[in-house]
Order: structure tokens, then C-alpha cells, then sequence
């Protein structure tokens, strides 16, 4: 929708344009939406059935919100998805610095340039990205920078200290008219909370004992950790109490959904002239690792494993196998069970380990891995042919590979070893690249090692495996 063209006020009430408080808007486009089928925030995965019934509830009631959940559960990126539920275009007065609404101004400025030009006074639009405010609650945040303060230049200028145009309004009522999140919330100084307290129920703004009633129509949301919100006491009571609802996040709960959204945020290696593709199975590890961190009593659960991690896992392993195929001449990038040696790296600091044991850290990262590649291996690969795997490995030695060893030798593997082969085309796409077959005998071996069917041998980036004796 292109901006509209109307410019005055006299102009914008023959249009018929209603005014309407922001939460009333944004429950009228929520309904529109819901009737319609189409989904609040398509870019949010896996809270379909969970977060979204509340959230919706807490729109359609009109009630300002607080966000609950660990880190890496979406928080952020649902509060800056409401903006879409703002209508496109909204008339300001030209020159508010507060959106001032044209039927019923309340700045100084807007109420004067009224009271001036009458029917004529100028007006301009806003898109709705420009109505969102955002805070994070650092230890610096002060009054002054959500509510409003003296602007000395303006005193400067001649303006006496009780007009209120010397003010220098805040980022909430820069937010008039829109939404305001506050990302955090419990790390605000308590005093700096205070300031808040108006701002929920009686709508307005008090700055520096002003006898000024700025009324606000703001939403206000606010992102929070659970255990800072209602065990540490570092939220003040009648601050809580005034948000109308507490809706809580969670992560993925089946690996399914992690893995679309690890395709929806990665961003991995591309290079001109160089194909990528990701295994299936190997996108189910690195999901089931996530999932597996979130049961583990070795890793801190009250810190949480973002989904981060399994983005940032998934982008190294590709990357460590772009660096091998760059080594080697290749133009297919497609990661293999080697490539997840690469994952400590990106593992290490998105998780806190739990352990009194110095040096435990990479046995109880090595000991996800592993338990991932096994869960995935049981789910995909057929036990019908692995018993001819086995045979083929008796009859033919040791198989050995490794993260320096191009997609050749794999493919000379393969033409030796046909039930190895023919194990590792049963789950992956029919006429599949030499490359992605390499990844899929690799993932047959490791699994029967696993599995306790196979040993391994490894030593640096090089593996040897045989039968068991």
C-alpha cells in the first residue's frame, strides 16, 4: 500500500479516517487475521499450539504483555512481529515528536499548530515500522531516557524552564501511538521502574514535576527471564501486577521443529561455482544434539540451550566441509559424520557444563555427539542389509577414512564394498551425488560402531574401522 497522499486535516476528514487507541487497532487486524486463516507471525516456529493461544488471547483482551522464557526462545523476535499487526499508514500531525494524533493532539507543538491553522494544519503519515520502540535494560538506562527530560539547547535558546517545549520527550512517548518493548525488564534499576508504573495504568507521563499530564496510548511489552521475574525479587511488585498478561516461551519440543528452524536461520557457506547440500540425517543430528543438551543433568537448564546453538553447529559443520572440498578441488559441499569434530568450537560457549571435574567439558560435548549420530542412525538406517555391512567389512579388512580423504576415495569404497553402498542409498534420494553418498557410508559405519558392531581406531582426523573380535 503506497503512502496516502492526504495533507491536511480538513483533507483527512472527508477521507472518513476514524482514530482509534493502538490496542484497539491491533485487535482489530488480530481478528481480520484469525478469520481469515492467515498466521500472526509465520516466521515463529513451534508455538502453534502452545505460545500463540495465549498471545492471541492477551491481544484480543488488549492487555499489555510480558514475555517469559530462557535465552534463544524467540522473545525478540515476537515482539518486533507485532508491528505487522499495525495498520500500514497512520496520520500524525507534521512535526510531532510524539505522533501526536490529528483529532486529538497533546503536545504543545500539535495543539498549537491546530489552534493556528485550524482545518489547514499540515499533515504527514508514518509507516508502522517506525511506531515500534525498543530498550534493552542496562545498568545506564535512567528516566530521562524512556520518560523525558529538560533539553538545555531549548532553555538555551530563550524558552523559559516551564514551557513545556523545552522538554526532550523520552523513548516511550516518542512510542505514542505504537508499541514500546522492553527487552530485560528485570535488569532496570528499581527506581527506574517507578517510571514505568504510570505508563501501564494510568496511561501517562510525568517529567521533572511538570504540571503536565501527557496521556500515552503505547503497548507495552517486555521480555524476561523467569527466574529473574518471580524468584530474585528484582521486578517490583506493582510494576508486575500491572501487566495484563504473562505469556511463557519454550523451545522446540520435537526435533522436527528444530530442524526448520535451523533451515530458516542458517546462514551457511555459499561461494560462487560450489553447490551445498546438507544431508537429511545429518541436519537430524545436529537438532538432536540440541535436544538432547536440554535433557542432559550435565548442562545448566536454568541457563538454557538456545536454538542458537543449533544454527551456529550447523553452520560450522558446513563450513568445515567447505574447507575440505576446497582442498581438494571440489565443487559439492556435502558434510559428512567427520565434519561434526568442528562442533566444540561452537558449542562450547553457547552451554554451561555442570561438573566439579576440571577437563570434563569436550567428554560430555563428544559424549552428545555421539549419542545424537546413534538416535538418528536407529531411527533411519534399515537393519536389513548391515548384517551383509558387516561380512563385507570381515571379508575385505579395515575400512579406513577420514576428514582429509576426498570423495574419490569414498567412491572406490563404494565399488569394493557394494553392500556398504547399497546400505547407504536406502536413505538417501535416488541419484544422489558421489559426495552425498560418501556422507551416507560414513554415517553406516560410525552407527555400527555405535552400536557396539563395529571398533574404531582414530587418531587426528583419521578413522580405521573393523569388525569386533
Amino acid at each position: 500500500m503506497e503512502q496516502p497522499t492526504v495533507a491536511t486535516l480538513g483533507e483527512l476528514r472527508t477521507t472518513g479516517w476514524e482514530s482509534e487507541p493502538v490496542k484497539s487497532e491491533i485487535r482489530r487486524n488480530v481478528v481480520a487475521k484469525l478469520q481469515s486463516g492467515e498466521p500472526l507471525f509465520p516466521e515463529v516456529l513451534g508455538y502453534e499450539d502452545t505460545v500463540f493461544p495465549q498471545l492471541q488471547n492477551a491481544l484480543l483482551a488488549g492487555h499489555d504483555i510480558v514475555f517469559l522464557g530462557e535465552r534463544g526462545q524467540a522473545k525478540t523476535r515476537i515482539v518486533r512481529s507485532l508491528v505487522g499487526l499495525l495498520d500500514e499508514w497512520m496520520p500524525i500531525i507534521t512535526g510531532s515528536e510524539i505522533n501526536d494524533d490529528p483529532y486529538h493532539p497533546v503536545s504543545a507543538h500539535a495543539r498549537n499548530l491546530v489552534a493556528e491553522m485550524g482545518e489547514d494544519t499540515p499533515i504527514d503519515w508514518v509507516h508502522r515500522d517506525a511506531r515500534f520502540g525498543e530498550k534493552l535494560a542496562t545498568p545506564d538506562t535512567s528516566v530521562a531516557d524512556l520518560i523525558g527530560e529538560v533539553d538545555p539547547i531549548k532553555v538555551a535558546e530563550g524558552r523559559y524552564l516551564s514551557d513545556e517545549l523545552t522538554l526532550h520527550y523520552g523513548l516511550v512517548p516518542r512510542t505514542n501511538r505504537g508499541i514500546f518493548a522492553m527487552n530485560e525488564l528485570p535488569d532496570l534499576a528499581e527506581r527506574i521502574q517507578v517510571g514505568l508504573l504510570n505508563v501501564l495504568e494510568e496511561r501517562d507521563v510525568q517529567i521533572r514535576g511538570y504540571k503536565l499530564r501527557l496521556p500515552l496510548d503505547v503497548l507495552l511489552v517486555a521480555s524476561a527471564n523467569p527466574e529473574d521475574y518471580t524468584n530474585r525479587g528484582r521486578l517490583i511488585t506493582p510494576l508486575k501486577d500491572r501487566f495484563g498478561s504473562q505469556v511463557r516461551t519454550h523451545y522446540p519440543l520435537d526435533v522436527e521443529t528444530e530442524q526448520a528452524i535451523i533451515l530458516q536461520e542458517a546462514r551457511p557457506f555459499s561461494a560462487p561455482g560450489m553447490e551445498v547440500e546438507v544431508p537429511e540425517f545429518m541436519v537430524d543430528i545436529i537438532a538432536t544434539i540440541s535436544q538432547l543438551a536440554r535433557q542432559s543433568p550435565h548442562i545448566s537448564q536454568r541457563s538454557g540451550v538456545s536454538v542458537r546453538l543449533s544454527v551456529s553447529n550447523y553452520e560450522v559443520m558446513v563450513a568445515n566441509a567447505a574447507r575440505r572440498a576446497l582442498g581438494h578441488g571440489e565443487t559439492d559441499v556435502v558434510p559428512r559424520i567427520c565434519d561434526l569434530e568442528a562442533l566444540p568450537a561452537s558449542t562450547a560457549g553457547k552451554v554451561e557444563i555442570e561438573t566439579l571435574e576440571e577437563g570434563r567439558e569436550p567428554q560430555i560435548l563428544d559424549h552428545l555427539i555421539r549419542s545424537a549420530i546413534l538416535t538418528v542412525f536407529r531411527e533411519t538406517v534399515s537393519s536389513d542389509g548391515l548384517v551383509r555391512v558387516l561380512k563385507s567389512v570381515d571379508d575385505n579388512g579395515p575400512i579406513d577414512i577420514g576428514e582429509d580423504l576426498p570423495v574419490a576415495t569414498y567412491s572406490e569404497l563404494a565399488d569394493d564394498m557394494f553392500p556398504l553402498a547399497d546400505a547407504a542409498a536406502g536413505f538417501i534420494p535416488e541419484g544422489s551425488s558421489e559426495a552425498m553418498l560418501a556422507s551416507a557410508m560414513e554415517f553406516v559405519l560410525e552407527g555400527l560402531h555405535l552400536a557396539k558392531r563395529l571398533n574404531k581406531d582414530a587418531v587426528g582426523g583419521r578413522a580405521q574401522y573393523r569388525i569386533r573380535t
